[in-house]
């Protein structure tokens, strides 16, 4: 790809945001960063992945943490910002990737290729998927999804001075039960095609 570009996809719990994320890095060669960006940083700095993952996009416990001298406590906040620091440095060298959720749209806001999209789905299409995916109940899949957005919501709105799925914050947001994933991520391709011809 000649041109820088970002895909940054914010998305619900159970809207399918991240099978269209990995669709679309598909779609255009790109290399996917998820929870996989902490395998990655931890090979780097030659540290045990599963003891990052276990704190990745997880809110701050803001009553037992504390900054001095602008060093944090928090294992939470200390892994975001690994994160964002390391997506800043793969943007800075030049690299197109797409990102599911960590703050992206914010981290990096100043990048002219930059393409934001939020993912959200009705309710029930939400608990039904979640249900299919987990094999859970209806009530059961209700509460996972209510606390993964919880902590989401909480994750982002600490980092970033928006709010999580304000759509006023993205490029593009949109409801993929209207359409399903597969031509969610069709409609999205056509947009992204259209986004790099004209920058």
């Amino acid at each position: 790809m000649s041109k820088q570009v970002i895909i940054s996809i914010g998305r619900e719990f159970g809207s399918g945001g991240h099978e269209i994320a990995e669709n679309l890095s598909k779609r255009f060669g790109l290399d996917l960063y998820d929870v996989n960006l902490l395998r990655e940083i931890a090979v780097e700095k030659n540290l045990d992945h599963s003891l990052l993952e276990k704190y990745d996009e997880v809110p701050k416990k803001r009553f037992i943490s504390r900054n001095v001298r602008g060093y944090s406590n928090s294992p939470e906040e200390n892994i975001a910002n690994i994160q964002f620091e390391y997506l800043r440095k793969k943007a800075n060298e030049g690299k197109s990737f797409v990102v599911v959720g960590r703050c992206s749209e914010s981290v990096l806001k100043d990048y002219e290729g930059l393409i934001t999209i939020f993912v959200l789905a009705d309710r029930d299409k939400k608990i039904e998927r979640v249900q299919r995916i987990r094999n859970l109940s209806a009530g059961e899949a209700e509460s996972v999804m209510n606390r993964h957005d919880r902590h989401r919501k909480e994750y982002h709105n600490y980092y970033c001075t928006f709010k999580w799925g304000d759509s006023r914050n993205y490029d593009i947001s949109i409801n993929s039960s209207k359409l399903g994933v597969d031509r969610t991520a069709d409609y999205l391709e056509s947009y992204i095609k259209e986004r790099i011809e004209n920058m």
